[in-house]
């Protein structure tokens, strides 16, 4: 079977190692030309709205899917002449854009902080009088790792930030005052069963996610699995997809999702049966899921801007470095480190010695 990916970053790329096993080949679309996933199959160089080279990748795939919701929604409509595509344009038209996300989320009964769609600086600052300080404001549409978006704290700081962030459609929310952050990985098939992997505790820095930990009993669990069901149901949705909580008050509080395998699903490779990313193949294929339950205590690094040294990492048992093939840059997700152990006291020194690498 072969697998059409519009998008050639890491994501396509950990989609691809764990497909070829499976007896799967790829074929890429991506504009880069230094596309780390290009290195497990063909790469189509091309802009993700170019016709001709996405009817290229449609007629070279048996089945279509993509890495990130920076594709274009109608793109991924086209595509669907040619072979299936999971998920649905409808999906991912839904998931790229903030305010139909967070109108999804209150029709479906699920908590979200109060929000109001901005289209021009007077509409921001009315809807700042309306929900208060502190807020955020985050472009609709694009954006992520903290790009695309404003904390606002004080009314000075109100002040042209329309402007800066664009003169684009924008949303702002409300702050909320969370306990913490997590994160649940969902992947439901074509015939709508649906899989659940243990919640995760996420922290960022910068807006981008640092440390992921796998939660082996969490009391939130069953309540995230509920919302996600209602999102997965009424999407149609098939493949893997990552829901994003706040913690509050005992409860949870939706962030946002995001239609594809996620950052925060990264552990999954060496601490679950059955990774997201083969979970998503079978899914998106119509092959039986895989079983999601943990093995080992586990959680995940990110690296960064750029690589810690390969030797130093090898040398931590339980250690299992991932890298991308991506040249450095600030900011930039360069690679990973999954590590697991046999209780949390251990899984914690293990984070520390891996993130005494990192700087």
């Amino acid at each position: 079977m072969k697998i059409g990916i519009v998008g050639g970053g890491q994501l396509g790329r950990m989609l691809a190692l764990a497909g070829h096993p499976l007896g799967m080949r790829f074929v890429f679309l991506d504009p880069a030309p230094d596309a780390c996933a290009s290195a497990l199959g063909e790469h189509l160089r091309a802009d993700y709205a170019d016709r001709d080279h996405l009817r290229l990748l449609g007629e070279a795939a048996d089945v279509l899917t993509f890495e990130f919701e920076n594709a274009p929604a109608e793109s991924i409509a086209f595509l669907s002449q040619f072979a299936p595509v999971y998920p649905p344009a409808g999906a991912l038209h839904t998931a790229r854009d903030r305010w139909l996300e967070k109108s999804l989320f209150t029709e479906l009964q699920v908590p979200t902080p109060a929000h109001a769609t901005i289209d021009s600086q007077e509409e921001l600052e009315a809807a700042v009088t309306r929900l208060g300080l502190p807020a955020v404001l985050k472009t609709r549409q694009l954006g992520y790792d903290g790009k695309g978006q404003k904390v606002l704290r004080t009314a000075a700081e109100v002040t042209g930030t329309f402007a800066e962030l664009g003169s684009v459609p924008c949303l702002l929310e409300a702050f909320v005052p969370f306990q913490g952050e997590v994160s649940l990985l969902a992947v439901r098939g074509r015939d709508g069963e649906c899989r659940f992997y243990p919640l995760v505790d996420n922290t960022h820095r910068e807006g981008i996610l640092r440390l992921s930990v796998v939660s082996e009993a969490h009391p939130l669990q069953s309540l995230a699995e509920q919302y996600a069901s209602r999102v997965l149901e009424r999407l149609d949705y098939v493949g893997v997809l990552a829901f994003e909580f706040f913690e509050v008050d005992g409860g949870l509080m939706a962030n946002e999702i995001a239609p594809r395998v996620h950052n925060s699903g990264h552990w999954t490779i060496e601490g679950a049966e059955c990774s997201q990313f083969e979970n998503h193949l079978r899914a998106v294929a119509g092959l039986p899921l895989g079983s999601t339950a943990l093995v080992g205590v586990t959680a995940m690094i990110n690296f960064i801007g750029d690589l810690p040294d390969l030797a130093a990492l090898a040398a931590i048992p339980g250690c299992h470095p991932h890298f991308y093939d991506k040249a450095p840059k600030p900011g930039r997700k360069v690679g990973h480190a999954t590590v697991r152990a046999t209780d949390r006291a251990t899984l914690q020194q293990l984070i520390a010695q891996v993130e005494a690498l990192t700087g």
